[in-house]
Order: C-alpha cells, then structure tokens, then sequence
C-alpha cells in the first residue's frame, strides 16, 4: 500500500521574530522530498538531499527494518533560518500494518546551493535520535495465546514453553554415537523416537539444515538436558505454544478446537522501535506498544470428566471408546478413546457400528408408543424365534424365560421379544422413534465432525426385526448413542454444544417422544440395574442404561456396548471386539466412579 504525503505548510508572519513568508523554493522542496519519502521512492528522496549517497543507505536500511505498508507525512512549519535556509518541522506516521503505527515529529533543514535548493542531509532527519552509522530495528510483541478453558474455568489449552531439539549432521562428528545418546534420552519421552528415526531424519535433511529430532515440554527438557544439552551438532530453539494437559488428553476434541479459536486466542501483537549500531546492538527505545493479550476462551468439554472417562477407556487393550453428553444443556463433556482406538481414527464421533442391544432402548420406546403394550405386558421370551418363516433370532446362549413382562424381557435383553414386537410395528415407527431421540439428526457443531448414525425405514419384516435389537441395517456411533441416552433423560433431543458462543445448527428438529411413553423406558432402563445385565453399576448411585452385544463382519465376534446416564451426565461405552457387554459395562464402573 502506497500512501501519499499529506502537506500542511504554516506561514507565519510576525515583525522581528524571523519567520518564513514566502520562499520561493524550501516550501516545494520539502513537499517533494516528503512525497517521495513517503511513496517509497528512496532513490528519488535522496536525489533531493546535499548528501545523497548516505541519505540513500540510511534511507533504504531505515525502511528495510520497518517493512511499512505505507508513510504519511504532513509538514507542521516551516521556519526562515538566514537567507538562504530554512528548517522544515515535520511529522511522520509509519503504518507498519496489523493496525501499528509509529508517529513522531522531525525536523531539517532545507538549504539553497546556487540555483536549487536541497534538504541538508543527516541520519536526525530520519528520526530525532538517529545517529549517524546507525539504523533500527522493529521488534514485535506477541502475546501469548489466550488460555481455553473447560466449563468450569479449568484449564484445558494453556501457554507453556515447548524446546525443539535439532540436530545438525555435519556438526555432529560422531552421528552414530550422538543419535544414539539422543535417542537413550529422547524414547523414553515419546517412543516413536529411535536411533533409527533419528538417522533416517538427518540423511533426508539438506546439508547444513537442522532435523527437528523432538519437541518437548519445557518440564521434560530440563529431565533429559544434562543428557543432550552437550551434544555435539545439537542445537536448541523454544517458543510458547498451547498444550493440553498431557500429550494425548482430549486428542479427539482438542486440537480441532485449537485450530477453531486460534484466531479469538491470538490477541493483538505489540511491538517497539530501537535505534541499532552498526553491530546491530541495541542503542535505545524509540517507541513501543504492549501487546494485548486475547481473553480465554470456554468450551462445553469437563476437565474431570474427561480425565476420568480416559482413565476408564485406558487400560483396554481393544478400541475403546466413552462419550459423555450433559442432557439438560446438550454440553459435550467427555470424549475419551484409548491408543488402540485412536489408531483408527475418530470412533468416538464418526464410528459407525451397529449398536446391539443398546437399540431396544429405542424398540421399547416405539412399542410402547405405538399403545399396543406396556411395560407390564406379558411378552415371550424363548430362547430362539422364527421370523417369517426365514430368519432364525436367537437370545445369547438361547437362554429361555418363557412369557414375562416387557420390562423383564427389556432388563434381561430378549432378542427373541423384541424382534417379535418390531413384526407388527409398521416400518416407519422405529426410524419416527429413534430420530425422537436424535440418532439420524446431522448436527453441524463448530470445532467438530460428528454422525449420529442412521435407521432406514425396513419394510421387510427379518429386516425389521434384526433393526429391533440393534442388527440389521442400524448405525450409530458412540457420540450418536449418547445423546440417545441424553434425549431419554431431557425428553427431547439436547443440542450439542461444544465451543461458548458458537452455536450447533440441525439438520432437522424432530418432535419429542411422548412423555407418557419415556417415563417406562427410563424405568426399564433402571431394572437393567437393578436385576438385569449390568448389576456392576449398582454401586455407583441411581443409574439406568442398556447393555449391547452386537455382531459383525461374519458374525463370529461382537462388540460389547452400554448407554446410559445417572442424573444429569449421559454417556455411551464401546469395546471393538469386547466380544460381550461385560467389558464395556465394567468401562462405565470405573468410569462412573471417578466422575464427580
């Protein structure tokens, strides 16, 4: 951006005190010397001055250190010094871009030589302070990022130091032996780090470069320097960056909101101006402008919770997996995921698998409305059925409980009654039910990508019945059987939220279940407690929920589920490959203990 010079020239006129009326000459020279200053045309400026080989190296270092988008100028008076000078007092406004600016007065002196009047040249009509052999330097202030916080103004993503670790190979001598001391220090730290890695990164590295062998928190840098701090061809920078708690606490969550924010973090830079000697030492400030740091930011996500929902998922050695939703305010307050799950990608919220029993929450709900049972009706639980004449639906192990109420039949998880049930249902009621309860609706939340799942409408009856207890063609995902869990408890669908002041936006908002229907369906929900299939979370207050063993790829293994909630915190467990609910059951235990 090119700015021109804005000249204002004060004439004063008072008897005996020396001022300039009307020189023909100091007032267009400093306007055009000005202009070109300001233009950028250094050359040309230095053209106009009496000393134009240092007016042009100055000149070109000054703007060269600035860097400016741009100069405005303006000339508050000139004053008749003798006959033949004048001195030109000015002032110049430096747009150093991202809304800095430097503004300060000058003065010089403008001088007749013969026919042509020229600026006298010297470093001061650059800057007051200016002295000759000397430039500056523009240095820039950057804040550090603003914290994110958790929904309790906890500390979730906070400014800390981070050491890079480099090594130069033609420095080294010895590479063999120092990337391997490298490495003794560095694997215990990040196990991705080997000699190996290490060579491998060096050989791909232009001669000369540095290969960035780590990056490590400042509190991990001082336990591994007195080993690598000496090293030959090592080398070391830092910089402040924003840091979860630990390397991999909320991976799935976290860095998305990082990048989300980063701008809202980043605050406003600062920045000084120095005078530098010809050895580029600093002389002495010139001007400067804090730097205005951002305000924190506040997300749904919990700190505990989330703590305790890895706690809980880490010791598997299968992929597992915990979402926790808040019903009442649709917060996200937990998505958790082992190492194993986290070499698969983002299970938690796009994973789609068929939820197992877990689906029966849903299939009881759309019994129940449809007025053709209750939770008290009497329905057969054998321990295998034939639907249609085609499928054969078997419980787990064909266990056997005759006829029994619905709710029974819900707590011990009869596939055979359930699949009964969903033989009469018209093909639409299950989808119509489950959508009630949110899983098929698309959310669009900011910082995330998630999928609820999906229920199609099956007018084939086996289709249909295989629906009803979480097999045929259902999908969900751990995020989506969550908020079916927190749907069950508001009574609606919650809007899931994450990020404070950015709103979630639907693709559809579908109609609240009958409350008439729900209230059993929370009941049931609780017998599964109680005298059902997952006895383990007795222990751990009023919690209601649904087991689920679902099979796939050829039927040989299953994934073991529970969804559930406890007052106010929903959340949804899978174990890939856990073969029967236990696993995910005794997940939602430890969990449930940690959580306050």
């Amino acid at each position: 951006m090119r700015l021109l010079a804005t000249i204002t020239v004060v004439l004063l006129t008072v008897s005996g005190c020396g001022l300039f009326e009307s020189e023909p000459g100091a007032p267009e020279i400093t306007n055009d010397f000005l202009a070109k200053l300001a233009s950028g045309d250094v050359q040309g400026a230095a053209a106009m001055t009496d000393n134009p080989n240092d007016a042009k190296d100055t000149l070109e270092k000054f703007r060269g250190a600035l860097k400016p988008e741009g100069l405005s100028t303006k000339v508050d008076q000139i004053r008749k010094n003798g006959e033949l000078a004048s001195e030109a007092s000015v002032t110049l406004d430096w747009n150093l871009g991202k809304n800095r600016h430097w503004t300060y007065p000058t003065k010089f002196d403008v001088r007749q030589d013969g026919d042509t009047w020229k600026v006298h040249w010297a470093s001061s009509v650059a800057h007051p302070k200016l002295a000759p052999q000397q430039t500056v330097k523009l240095t820039e202030l950057t804040p550090d990022p603003a914290p994110v916080l958790d929904r309790d103004g906890t500390p979730l993503l906070a400014p800390e130091r981070v050491v890079s670790v480099l090594l130069v190979g033609k420095e080294a001598g010895d590479v063999a032996a120092v990337t391997k001391s490298l490495a003794d220090a560095l694997n215990p730290l990040d196990k991705a780090i080997t000699q190996q890695t290490i060579t491998d990164g060096v050989a791909k590295t232009p001669e000369g470069q540095a290969y960035q062998v780590a990056a490590l928190r400042d509190a991990d840098y001082q336990s591994v320097k007195p080993k690598i701090y000496d090293l030959p061809g090592v080398r070391f920078s830092s910089q402040t960056s924003l840091l979860a708690p630990s390397r991999n606490f909320g991976s799935q969550v976290l860095p998305a909101v990082r990048k989300l924010v980063e701008n809202d973090i980043a605050g406003n830079a600062g920045f000084r101006v120095s005078t530098v000697d010809a050895q580029g030492t600093e002389v002495e400030e010139l001007h400067s402008k804090a730097a205005e740091p951002a305000k924190a930011v506040n997300i749904a996500l919990s700190r505990a919770v989330q703590a305790a929902a890895e706690d809980a998922v880490e010791p598997l050695t299968q992929p597992t997996i915990l979402v926790a939703i808040q019903p009442s305010t649709g917060d996200i307050l937990a998505v958790a995921q082992n190492d194993p799950a986290d070499a698969q990608g983002a299970l938690a919220l796009t994973g789609r698998f068929p939820p197992g029993s877990t689906m029966k929450a849903v299939s009881a709900l759309a019994a129940i409305q449809s007025g053709k049972v209750t939770a008290d009706t009497p329905v057969p639980c054998p321990g295998k059925t034939t639907i249609d004449g085609r499928r054969i639906v078997p419980n787990s192990n064909e266990f056997d409980k005759g006829t029994i109420p619905l709710r029974s039949a819900f707590a011990f998880s009869c596939n055979t009654s359930f699949a009964q049930l969903a033989v009469d249902m018209p093909p639409d009621l299950l989808p119509g039910a489950a959508l009630s309860l949110g899983l098929g609706v698309d959310f669009d939340i900011a910082g995330l990508t998630t999928i609820t799942g999906s229920v199609p409408p099956a007018t084939d009856v086996v289709e249909r019945a295989e629906d009803a207890f979480g097999q045929g063609k259902v999908l969900a995902s751990p995020f989506g059987m969550a908020l079916v869990s927190a749907s069950i408890v508001k009574g609606s669908v919650p809007v899931p939220q994450l990020v404070r002041g950015k709103e979630t936006k639907a693709d559809k908002q579908p109609a609240a279940p009958p409350a008439a229907a729900l209230e059993p369906v929370r009941a049931m929900m609780r017998e599964v407690v109680e005298s059902g299939t997952a006895p383990q979370l007795k222990p751990y207050g009023d919690v209601r929920g649904k087991t689920g063993t679902a099979q796939f790829g050829d039927g040989v293994h299953s994934h073991g589920w529970f969804m559930g909630y406890r007052g106010d915190l929903a959340f949804a467990t899978l174990v890939l490959s856990g073969e029967t609910s236990t696993p995910a059951v005794e997940v939602a235990a430890s969990f449930l203990k940690a959580v306050p």
